[in-house]
């Protein structure tokens, strides 16, 4: 019975960690080492749990939950806000066609604070609702609708009027 769960677990390992590496990169404004750190911490988080994450009606959205959620919590410790200046940031990965415009981007969802930035991704990157993203951050719906236009706003106010530009195909 547990190589069959550890095998479940494995393929949805395998499925999810890049979609969750890419919303982990949205959440840590283009920081690729935290979120590499933030995906890891998410899978073994799901691994302990898995009996009871295998038997949810959306175990994917259970995952992108729990990396949220560990996300903020990240935020929340003294040592968020260390950085290293000494080193060369990673190259384009090449999603965006433009890599002028993917750091932009990033740039301005790093000046948001961290739950203005987790609304804007998972409203807007994730698709996910009102409800499901104040649930995701344990936070109230009038919460997360009075953080979605603030964070647009600046957003905005930061990239122009044509904001729409910037989201995903």
């Amino acid at each position: 019975m547990r190589q069959v769960r550890a095998q479940e677990y494995a393929e949805f390992a395998a499925a999810r960690a890049g979609h969750l590496y890419r919303s982990a990169c949205l959440l840590t404004a283009g920081d690729t080492h935290l979120a590499e750190d933030l995906v890891q911490d998410t899978l073994g988080r799901l691994y302990t749990r898995w009996g009871r994450v295998s038997r949810a009606d959306n175990p994917a959205a259970y995952a992108q939950t729990v990396l949220t959620r560990t996300f903020l919590a990240h935020q929340r410790r003294r040592s968020s806000t260390e950085r290293a200046m000494d080193v060369l940031p990673d190259r384009a990965d090449g999603t965006l066609a433009d890599p002028s415009l993917r750091l932009t981007l990033m740039s301005a969802l790093g000046t948001l604070p961290a739950k203005d930035r987790a609304v804007i991704v998972l409203r807007y990157w994730e698709d996910r609702s009102i409800e499901e993203t104040a649930d995701a951050m344990n936070a109230s719906s009038a919460a997360v609708r009075t953080r979605c236009v603030r964070a647009l706003g600046r957003l905005r106010e930061l990239l122009g009027d044509d904001v729409g530009a910037y989201a995903r195909p």
